[in-house]
């Protein structure tokens, strides 16, 4: 492989796993109500367990509620049974047509547990990239074993993937602070 190849997959892999990670940090409640939330719950529509985004427009009326109209008013039973599973704790409200969930306001404790959380998430997505790095250093070594690279050439990538790791692992640590001041807010 060549030296821009590597760089680039290790890139490419990379922001990756940083959208990876802001999709699930999106999933995690904070003191106002969030379509992310709910819109990748499971619901049982016709046989086939379907995200709820696809079964339902979703929407949010006021600052701490979720509304659910689902496109086939059969399928409102079944987004009541899949929110109830859900660990998201609340439950649904229905007046046959439309779902409703309302968010209570979260606790200190639970804010430090949802921050808490955050953070574990973010580590591990600083470790996916880690992965990354180890693996693009690998090919960049088997590359200069095959004399597709110089000893020179080797040594710049390696620093270069070191570089581009810190970049990303920055952005991870932005990620992390703004999504714990958003859990935090009361």
């Amino acid at each position: 492989m060549s030296y821009k190849a590597i760089l680039s997959e290790a890139e490419a892999r990379m922001e990756k796993a940083m959208v990876h990670l802001q999709e699930t940090l999106r999933g995690i409640r904070t003191s106002r109500a969030s379509s992310a939330l709910v819109e990748n719950i499971r619901v049982d529509y016709y046989g086939t367990l379907t995200p709820l985004s696809q079964v339902a427009a979703i929407s949010i009326p006021e600052a701490r509620t979720i509304a659910m109209k689902p496109f086939d008013a059969t399928a409102v039973e079944g987004v009541m049974k899949a929110l109830q599973k859900s660990n998201l704790g609340i439950a649904p409200e229905t007046d046959g047509k439309v779902v409703r969930l309302s968010l209570p306001p979260l606790s200190g404790e639970q804010r430090k547990k949802y921050a808490a959380k955050a953070k574990e998430m973010c580590e591990e997505g600083r470790i996916s990239m880690r992965n990354v790095r180890r693996d693009s250093n690998k090919q960049a070594d088997s590359a200069k074993k095959d004399g597709e690279l110089t000893e020179d050439e080797n040594h710049q990538l390696h620093d270069d993937i070191q570089k581009m790791l810190k970049t990303y692992e920055d952005k991870v640590t932005r990620t992390k602070d703004s999504k714990e001041k958003e859990i935090l807010e009361v």
